[in-house]
């Protein structure tokens, strides 16, 4: 069973204003509301592409209850939490001239809280996938990607990080079988600009030598590359087409990865299935379906 875990879900309030401007009444052309969170894009993705998933995760107050309706509602099967303190988080996303964000805090989370999650952890066994992505609440701690595989090492699960600085150094004595920053969240570890691939690949090595096995680093138009554990790199570009969002094409090339890579263990259709997955969602206002991500694969 592949598991997902976000712990600071949220709705996502997308709203597309022409020529915004601040300090103004600024009338909206459309919104959507998405049930966001980089672990449940994952999951989402994942059923798309025919595989099933567990979400875990928080929720709090109304927000929460309706982002555990809404997942229902998606056909995803999901064990969030719900905790007492505080409220889910609701994430405005601003479409102009440039995307803007606003994100919520989230929930308070207690120890107890962490427990009851811990207790669902403890479920996992050898094969199972365990993908953990994006923020935590500030209640969580920095620590806690770091707990979470502290718990499952040695059971050979299979491990995926999508997050920054801090929460993903911490996973990275735990040898995480794949770790996926971005090129910004690569610049912001190291201390440098990365203009070049070369660059990207010598921060990714590094990386593994603090003991992630596969780095994969996602480089919006440019495409993505992957360094694997053997040494070997491999690149891919991006399809061509019409940029529409940029909110959930990371979590996209995720499962797109890890859907290519438990399909035919080959790392270049991996990586050029992720690619597919995150054009796809780029391509649209929502995630990529899973029509759109075939069509988008056929470009590539």
């Amino acid at each position: 069973m592949i598991y997902t875990v976000t712990l600071n879900p949220s709705l996502d309030y997308v709203i597309r204003v022409e020529d915004f401007e601040t300090g103004k009444v600024n009338r909206s052309l459309e919104e959507h509301i998405f049930y966001g969170g980089k672990g449940i894009n994952v999951s989402a993705v994942l059923a798309h592409l025919g595989l099933e998933s567990c979400a875990l995760g928080f929720a709090a107050g109304f927000t929460g209850e309706e982002i555990i309706r809404g997942i229902a509602a998606m056909g995803l099967r999901a064990e969030l939490i719900r905790v007492e303190k505080g409220m889910s988080r609701i994430n405005v996303k601003l479409k102009s001239d440039q995307e803007t964000e606003i994100n919520g805090t989230g929930p308070v989370i207690g120890e107890k809280d962490l427990e009851r999650l811990f207790e669902k952890l403890g479920k996992l066994t050898d094969g199972d996938v365990l993908v953990l992505s994006g923020s935590v609440p500030p209640s969580a701690g920095p620590s806690v990607y770091r707990q979470i595989l502290q718990q499952v090492s040695g059971r050979h699960v299979l491990t995926v990080v999508d997050a920054e600085g801090e929460l993903l150094l911490g996973t990275l004595p735990f040898h995480p079988f794949l770790i996926k920053p971005n090129v910004k969240e690569l610049e912001g570890i190291f201390g440098s600009l990365l203009k070049e691939n070369g660059q990207i690949v010598d921060c990714a090595r590094k990386l593994q030598e603090m003991g992630a096995e596969h780095v994969l680093v996602s480089m919006a138009g440019d495409g993505a590359l992957l360094l694997t554990k053997e040494g070997d790199c491999y690149e891919q570009k991006a399809a061509r087409g019409q940029v529409k969002n940029s909110v959930g094409a990371g979590d996209s090339m995720v499962a797109g990865f890890l859907a290519g890579y438990l399909e035919r263990r080959d790392y270049q259709y991996a990586l050029k299935l992720g690619c597919a997955c995150g054009g796809a969602t780029a391509f649209s206002d929502g995630l990529g379906t899973g029509d759109e991500i075939w069509k988008v694969l056929g470009r590539l």
